[in-house]
């Protein structure tokens, strides 16, 4: 194809699909072409050796995103950035999903946690894209975003769909792949704010490499993945003054796991901003009222 992507001193000339960032590949219908196999969710993975084609960056300097999505990206930064209780859909009743989605935006949620699980990174098996898909219209159509937490194994695979489904913030586990510098990219590419999750005995600086550059999200986990309703860690407070004195100031901090009225309040005093709650919101018999009362504990207005 020709397009008027030259440096003003070039004329028009062929340029390679292949070069092409995500967002703009994907209007040409051809969203899954990447730099090697290996992240291909379609194709059969055999022991092969794969050399990983270098990027390439059109002459001139193209435009990554159209102004209506940098606003929507920059709507997402500022949500995440912000103090927010995040209830997580994975103590929700799916009988009333939309309906408790609902009642807690009603009160003042903002970001909507989608705890996605592959029955091989943590034994549950949860949901995927048609989840986000289902939520995505109601969720953004309330002001809100959708913050997707993948405890999945090699998450590279499914960026794209997950970002085509509507997740506005796409958060990896950095003991789930070994290419996170790769996937944080893709993420990025795919118009999603990029985060990285860390489990309890993981070190807090292995996220020293990709913090600056890569990071608009960091989540430390204070409970191990898989299962609602466990009880908080409480060293997980130490490691988020940690990891909130090592971040980078734009970059905003998650906690997930065992926080309810009890823990929540020491979170937001150990650096945290972003409080995921499950089962203490939506396993409770009044989400809004467990919303508000956990905000309140909180001292989030």
């Amino acid at each position: 194809m020709r397009r008027a992507m030259a440096a003003p001193d070039r004329g028009p000339r062929a340029l390679s699909v292949c070069v092409l960032p995500a967002a703009l590949r994907a209007r040409f219908g051809v969203p899954q072409l990447r730099g090697t196999l290996d992240d291909r969710a379609d194709v059969e993975h055999r022991d092969r050796r794969l050399q990983p084609l270098p990027r390439q960056h059109a002459p001139g300097g193209l435009v990554l995103a159209e102004p209506a999505a940098a606003e929507t990206i920059e709507a997402t930064l500022r949500l995440l950035r912000e103090p927010r209780i995040a209830p997580s859909i994975l103590s929700a009743d799916f009988a009333r999903l939309g309906e408790q989605v609902a009642e807690v935006m009603a009160v003042g949620a903002r970001v909507i946690h989608v705890d996605v699980m592959d029955g091989h990174f943590v034994p549950p098996i949860t949901f995927g894209a048609l989840i986000v898909d289902a939520l995505a219209d109601q969720v953004h159509g309330a002001g809100g975003i959708l913050d997707v937490h993948l405890m999945i194994e090699r998450p590279e695979r499914y960026v794209a769909d997950i970002a085509r489904a509507g997740a506005d913030s796409i958060t990896i586990h950095v003991e789930a792949t070994p290419h996170v510098h790769y996937t944080l990219q893709a993420i990025r590419e795919s118009g999603c704010a990029a985060g990285a999750a860390i489990c309890p005995a993981t070190p807090a600086a292995v996220l020293d490499e990709i913090a600056q550059e890569l990071l608009d999200l960091a989540l430390c986990m204070s409970v191990n993945p898989g299962w609602g309703g466990q009880t908080f860690i409480p060293w997980s407070l130490d490691k988020l003054s940690r990891m909130r004195r090592a971040l980078p100031e734009h970059v905003a901090l998650e906690v997930d796991g065992g926080v309810h009225n009890g823990t929540a309040r020491s979170c937001v005093d150990a650096g945290a901003n972003l409080l995921v709650t499950g089962s203490a919101v939506f396993g409770s018999a009044d989400p809004a009222a467990a919303y508000n009362s956990i905000a309140s504990a909180a001292g989030i207005g």
